[in-house]
């Protein structure tokens, strides 16, 4: 089984905005960091947006966000509102198969366990799972700007002087 573009494209949306989150974030930047058509991912924005995964502010100052907490946002119900069609086997679809062996097949019962397992263990994980993890910044890894010097022990980078040689 292999998910659609829209289904990875959706994902690769949702953590960009879960990266993202002290901000709204514009389709055109999405678009540019993942490399996306645009109009392709307004697609996408506007079916997450209709999914409740997302919301969206319109305007020269709008964007995009997350409309629940990465912790809140199952990966297994995104894949089941992206994808129009998880059917493994024709028989397991809505639409009218030709297969004469509809009725008294065994795959079909299999393959609907394989496809319930999938999106189960998909249920297992969240956004937050999926995204990359934030170093904490402690005392000691304060970012220099300006005058400040840092508060680790680093070795100098400017040549010793002579009274550090003898």
């Amino acid at each position: 089984m292999r998910l659609t573009a829209m289904t990875d494209y959706s994902m690769r949306l949702l953590m960009y905005l879960g990266g993202n989150r002290e901000r709204l974030c514009t389709i055109a930047e999405v678009a540019r960091v993942h490399g996306i058509s645009e109009p392709h991912l307004m697609k996408i924005t506007h079916r997450l947006a209709q999914a409740g995964w997302v919301e969206t502010t319109r305007g020269k100052n709008g964007g995009m966000r997350l409309a629940r907490e990465p912790e809140d946002i199952s990966l297994g119900a995104v894949v089941r509102d992206m994808e129009n069609d998880l059917a493994v086997v024709a028989c397991l679809g809505n639409g009218q198969t030709d297969c004469i062996l509809v009725g008294q097949c065994g795959l079909t019962r299999i393959m609907q366990g394989a496809l319930d397992q999938f999106l189960a263990h998909l249920d297992a994980y969240t956004l937050a799972d999926i995204l990359p993890a934030r170093p904490a910044q402690t005392t000691s890894q304060r970012t220099v700007t300006g005058c400040e010097r840092k508060t680790d022990n680093t070795a100098s980078l400017t040549s010793p002087s002579t009274s550090e040689i003898t």
